[in-house]
């Protein structure tokens, strides 16, 4: 980061541009994205799959009360890394949009208003004072009509995806998906997959209670693995 931009001042508040046309403040957030545990996203044939490092960091922990994806909707579920409280109440404030939408419907809410609401959020802290930036990115996995994988970061950008990565591992795990993704995978394929790119990103320390993975296909109800489920594919 420029020096002279920190001492003059740009990085301190969300509203001021520097003289290079950068929020300060949004890249620092982004960088804290960099810092979080690793979550990646694989469409297949029938469906997303999610797959997230849950980084237990003292034995004490007990893995299983560490959430790191949440389920939104029978049909939508959301990984997300960097500051997990901040993910909270992005993931809650969708819940209540779904079921509003529910009531008001009688049918469930499709994957981009949700995804939409979370980077209109989002993007709102990136120009408004007394804010700051949301310190996370989701990738948001569903199925309405098709098979859908959204990323969002803290700019509120959002793309749709084959496959993605957010995370401190992304430099490592990105070009194994680049290299090994294929169209109309299968199911166990895609796990396979994805299980390889936290592999490279975890080393030594892989392990399966260290991971979630859940998934959502067209008969739109989410689903975790369990461990047994999960040492199949090890």
């Amino acid at each position: 980061m420029n020096q002279q931009h920190q001492i003059m001042g740009y990085d301190r508040a969300i509203t001021m541009f520097s003289p290079d046309g950068r929020l300060l403040q949004v890249e620092y957030a982004k960088k804290t994205v960099k810092q979080g545990s690793t979550a990646i996203g694989i469409k297949y044939n029938e469906g997303v799959i999610l797959l997230a490092d849950k980084r237990v960091l003292d034995p004490l922990i007990v893995p299983s009360g560490i959430e790191k994806i949440s389920e939104v909707d029978d049909h939508i579920i959301i990984a997300a890394s960097g500051i997990i409280s901040d993910a909270r109440v992005l993931v809650e404030r969708v819940r209540v949009k779904s079921q509003q939408h529910k009531i008001t419907y009688n049918t469930n809410i499709d994957v981009v208003s949700v995804v939409k609401e979370i980077a209109d959020l989002k993007q709102l802290t990136t120009q408004s004072g007394g804010y700051r930036p949301f310190g996370v990115s989701l990738l948001i996995a569903g199925y309405d009509i098709e098979p859908k994988l959204y990323e969002t970061d803290p700019t509120g950008i959002y793309f749709e995806y084959k496959a993605s990565v957010i995370g401190e591992g992304e430099e490592k795990a990105r070009p194994i998906l680049h290299k090994e993704y294929k169209d109309n995978m299968s199911f166990e394929e895609a796990v396979k997959l994805g299980i390889k790119a936290l592999k490279e990103v975890l080393g030594d320390k892989f392990s399966s209670e260290r991971i979630d993975i859940s998934y959502v296909d067209k008969e739109k109800k989410s689903k975790f693995l369990t461990e047994e489920e999960k040492q199949k594919y090890l």
